[in-house]
């Protein structure tokens, strides 16, 4: 579906009737619709009767599960919430004058109304990223494993630079392409060393072998392939120690471009994350694997079994994380690299709940990653709204481009709740959620990965996860004091603002607003529509 509507609109793009008829905006909602139909028709494959064991397509490179075709509707329904974000701007608005046209080498109309406002592009780019991602849930092989990364990277690197006249966002992608190029190597290497001591590139036939497998050679192999992918995977999701990255392109990105990289390849890569230690683990109990014998340096670290290694390599990152995303979120100025070091806690806690691999720790991961995407989708969007309302002039003047109309600094929401006071409490409840204060969803995923962490024995993680939940409320704390602190505000700009208010934001933004935040907020009221779901799939996960 997605494949063929890509295919579809790229043809739609290439056509000059279509590119002076149609304005950009309307890709950008046809491209939401398609999502919500792909999800639609994602949900609706569970009525299948032998999905239950899973369906194997394309000679087994893909394995179609009832986990994987929730996730699949899941991630489909956050895109299409996610573009619904971009503001919709009249023609009126995207009039160029002489300068700008100048900018643009005197381009016709219509092609200098798609310069100023990329939306045509960001659809296009965002459908190759979410195909990319939707492949990478259902992959069963190396291979297609590694294509459907680099199919998901390579929509994000191009969004990364969306905005080509920006050097901030220029450098952004440009740094996230060479690191993330690095981390590609270091997965691809990781299969290498499978591949050439087993032979084997399929998942299922990888655990047979390590349920099975008595050679120290093969499991030696299986072992740093393993580490390296995780290694690689872990990279991409911007856990400490591997973390240097997000920070930097999170804050020279357009916010637009932002809410994407902090909230789609995180959802795919964390689910790859589960079942492949999911599938390793069992595999291991099936046959306790005889104790590693190796030479040197390696001896001590491969002591133990594959799932051993594994576990203690996500602990040592899920602690990194949770003590570097906090205390070094204490001394940002700039809004999204603080919310870029909170979500490197947050990377905190769904580590420690995979590393776990108990089906309470997996209900909770999963509950944890519904509950992150949604407040920080919220939170965005929010923040996305904020900018506009205080940049407006520069959409009357048509000045809207790349991070013109983006708010960098926390300094910059100073005494928003007295202009937009709906938008600043919203905002306030989100970042109340964020730091696990009752009795918002927050608190609740929280309190569901700490539960785990506590029954299965983990008891130093757990008292340094309440730590630094605790500290980390002290940089959100900072923003809601931000937001209500008051500043010289002229009649004028408050009248400005009341007028512009709905040139700006369009009427399902407001109501997307509304929803999440009222969710965050009643979640407690009705709790057992996402925690029934959550226990079933994490019983899926184990028990077939």
């Amino acid at each position: 579906m997605i494949f063929i509507s890509i295919l579809i609109l790229i043809v739609a793009i290439a056509l000059p009737s279509f590119q002076k008829n149609f304005s950009p905006i309307l890709f950008t909602r046809l491209s939401s619709i398609i999502f919500i139909y792909a999800g639609v028709l994602s949900f609706n494959t569970l009525y299948i009767e032998s999905i239950g064991s899973g369906l194997g397509i394309y000679s087994g490179l893909f394995h179609v599960t009832v986990s994987s075709e929730i996730m699949d509707t899941f991630l489909f329904l956050m895109a299409s919430l996610i573009l619904i974000a971009w503001p919709i701007i009249n023609n009126s608005v995207l009039t160029v004058k002489n300068d700008t046209v100048n900018k643009t080498k005197n381009l016709p109309q219509h092609k200098v109304g798609k310069a100023i406002n990329p939306s045509t592009e960001y659809s296009l780019i965002v459908m190759f990223s979410t195909l990319g991602a939707s492949l990478l849930l259902s992959c069963a092989d190396l291979v297609s494993m590694y294509l459907s990364i680099e199919l998901q990277s390579f929509g994000v690197y191009i969004l990364s630079t969306l905005y080509r006249d920006s050097e901030s966002a220029t450098s952004a992608g440009l740094k996230y392409f060479l690191l993330g190029g690095l981390s590609s190597c270091i997965i691809l290497l990781g299969s290498a060393l499978i591949y050439s001591y087993t032979g084997l590139t399929n998942f299922e036939s990888i655990y047979s072998l390590v349920s099975v497998s008595y050679s120290n050679q093969i499991i030696h192999g299986l072992t740093l392939g393993f580490i390296l992918i995780f290694i690689g995977l872990l990279f991409k999701i911007a856990a400490a120690p591997l973390h240097n990255w997000a920070p930097d392109v999170y804050d020279d990105s357009p916010t637009i471009v932002t809410i994407w990289l902090t909230i789609m390849p995180k959802i795919s890569i964390i689910i790859l994350l589960l079942e492949l230690q999911s599938g390793i683990s069992l595999s291991s109990e099936i046959e306790l694997i005889e104790s590693l014998k190796s030479i040197n340096i390696l001896s001590d670290l491969l002591s133990e079994n594959i799932i051993y290694v594994l576990k203690n390599l996500l602990l040592i990152s899920s602690l990194l994380s949770l003590i570097i995303g906090t205390v070094v979120g204490l001394a940002q100025t700039k809004i999204k690299r603080l919310l870029a070091y909170s979500t490197i806690s947050h990377i905190g806690f769904i580590l420690l709940a995979l590393a776990i691999n108990t089906e309470q720790s997996t209900e909770s991961l999963i509950f944890y990653i519904i509950q992150y995407s949604f407040t920080n989708l919220n939170v965005f969007l929010i923040i996305i709204a904020l900018g506009y309302l205080t940049h407006i002039n520069k959409f009357i003047n048509g000045n809207f481009y790349g991070s013109n109309t983006d708010i960098r600094f926390i300094s910059d929401l100073k005494g928003q709740f007295f202009l937009n006071p709906i938008l600043s409490i919203s905002l306030t409840i989100c970042l109340f959620s964020m730091a696990g204060v009752p009795p918002l969803i927050g608190f609740f995923s929280k309190q569901f990965v700490l539960y785990s962490a506590l029954q299965s024995g983990y008891y130093f993680m757990s008292i340094v996860a309440i730590l630094v939940s605790v500290i980390s409320a002290s940089y959100y704390l900072k923003i809601i004091r931000v937001l209500h602190t008051e500043e010289n505000i002229t009649t004028e700009k408050i009248t400005n603002s009341n007028e512009t208010n709905n040139s700006v934001l369009s009427n399902l933004h407001s109501f997307l607003i509304s929803i999440l935040t009222l969710s965050i907020l009643l979640f407690v009221l009705k709790p057992s529509i996402i925690l029934n779901s959550t226990q079933l799939l994490s019983l899926t996960l184990f028990n077939f």
